[in-house]
């Protein structure tokens, strides 16, 4: 498997990326406007100590409380999360991504201004989603990150979006082979229904098949329980919900949920 960037971003095989979810920023309805930009990142910094401590191997910051989401998002929030990263950069001791749901353009601008090594997105297809219809642009897209000069951003594609459906009568199969073939993903994201939903383990099987040597990465539902069994066919795992106290999504990172997830992980990667 050509799995290069990954060798050179990660120490190690299989790497679990931590998701790192901001509370509501100014312009989403559950922002707290009283307590104020400095109490998300008071809440991020603690969230940020647990999941690096507890063992993980990369952490993406998104604006997961910024429910419901749009799909081209308003200048704030990319804005507020670049004055929140710059923030945590000096806590960082691993690598990071980002992720401004659900807005590909903004995500790499993001990208280019934290010096964030990836960012995950929609890039391709049209759904039927909680959001409306959701449509995208990759040409412009791709165009748009070679402008800016964005080339060494990573762009992880999440094919299987969550709280969405493809607006066609295609198979999983022919999704993942025509994005690889056409749009040159540097990997592919395979996702269950919403955050912390289990990912179907015979999707992730197709998309794997289907790759070639893309790196697949499980999105969503990774859990102590299932690391081995989802690992055994992704080259990676991203992962939220499950680090959080009582497996709940709108709870905080807990550090002896990390530490447990992780040490599956290590288990794994040891026999493997």
């Amino acid at each position: 498997m050509n799995d290069t960037w990954l060798d050179n971003v990660f120490t190690v095989k299989k790497p679990v990326i931590a998701m790192l979810h901001l509370a509501a920023l100014p312009g989403d309805p559950g922002y707290d406007s009283v307590a104020g930009i400095s109490a998300i990142v008071d809440r991020a910094k603690g969230e940020l100590e647990a999941l690096q401590e507890g063992g993980v191997d990369g952490v993406m910051v998104s604006n997961e409380f910024s429910l419901p989401y749009l799909t081209k998002t308003e200048p704030i929030t990319a804005i507020t999360m670049a004055r929140i990263i710059t923030e945590l950069l000096p806590e960082l001791s691993v690598p990071h991504g980002v992720n401004v749901l659900w807005d590909g353009r903004a995500s790499i601008d993001l990208a280019v201004a934290t010096g964030a090594q990836w960012v995950r997105e929609i890039f391709t297809g049209v759904y039927a989603s909680d959001f409306g219809l959701w449509n995208t642009n990759v040409g412009e897209v791709a165009r748009y990150r070679h402008r800016i000069g964005a080339h060494d951003v990573k762009l992880l594609f999440n094919i299987v979006p969550e709280s969405a459906a493809y607006a066609a009568d295609r198979s999983l199969q022919s999704i993942a082979r025509s994005t690889v073939f056409a749009t040159a993903p540097d990997a592919l994201c395979v996702s269950g229904l919403t955050a912390g939903s289990p990912t179907d383990t015979q999707s992730l099987t197709t998309v794997k098949d289907a790759a070639g040597s893309v790196p697949v990465f499980v999105n969503t539902g990774v859990e102590a329980s299932n690391a081995a069994e989802q690992l055994a066919v992704a080259d990676g795992a991203v992962v939220g919900t499950a680090f959080k106290k009582d497996g709940e999504f709108a709870n905080r990172v807990e550090l002896g949920r990390v530490r447990e997830l992780m040490g599956a992980v290590r288990d794994f990667r040891a026999t493997a």
